[in-house]
């Protein structure tokens, strides 16, 4: 019940912890501005760009939407990265996001997935913009938290895979910018196999966006 009650009326907000209200408007200014370039360790051969820092309460609020069911931070989350992609998009081509993949263990234990739900938040909020949640994770995948950049790196190559499921849609045409999104971008491995599966079927990514960067 108490689990329930957070999600209709959060206790606190998940970025510095103030009462009545899920993400605060001074958390929020934390990944309000403009999108940031960044290059990861791991190139995923597009540009990448960050709303902000792995750190504060982006941080925090990343981590509550993840291991603490705060579904509620799907809506404001994917409000920053709308405007983050309004400002790098091309506002005369189509734009479709593909969230970056999660293991199905891991989205079944959080009520679902965190980025998908971001995904679509910021996609409702933008015209002529669709999220195609087309990546998968074959099975033996670990969580990558506590990994060194070498040891994600053998975790994840070669085991996403690009497919359009069901509902995905009319084909995503030459003329439409692709979006890779994803909540936090760390030594870039997950980004560069993405990209890779993407290129796979044919699908040309142009960008990589995050809420924070390690």
């Amino acid at each position: 019940m108490r689990t329930l009650l957070d999600l209709i009326l959060p206790a606190a907000c998940a970025g510095c912890g103030t009462a009545g209200v899920g993400w605060c408007a001074e958390c929020a200014a934390t990944v309000a501005g403009p999108p940031v370039r960044v290059r990861p360790r791991t190139d995923p051969g597009v540009p990448c760009w960050t709303l902000g820092p792995y750190a504060g309460p982006a941080r925090r609020a990343v981590l509550a939407a993840k291991e603490r069911g705060r579904r509620d931070l799907g809506e404001p989350l994917g409000l920053a990265l709308a405007h983050g992609l309004g400002r790098l998009r091309d506002g005369e081509r189509p734009l479709v996001l593909v969230p970056a993949p999660s293991r199905r263990a891991a989205a079944r234990r959080r009520g679902g997935d965190p980025v998908s739900r971001m995904a679509h938040a910021a996609a409702g909020w933008l015209p002529d913009c669709r999220v195609v949640p087309m990546l998968r994770v074959w099975w033996g995948v670990r969580d990558s938290v506590g990994l060194t950049t070498n040891e994600r790196q053998h975790n994840i190559r070669g085991r996403v895979v690009a497919r359009p499921g069901p509902g995905a849609g009319p084909r995503i045409s030459a003329n439409t910018e692709v979006v890779l999104v994803d909540d936090v971008l760390t030594t870039g491995a997950t980004a560069r196999e993405s990209v890779r599966a993407l290129s796979r079927i044919e699908v040309p990514v142009c960008a990589v966006l995050v809420t924070c960067s390690a």
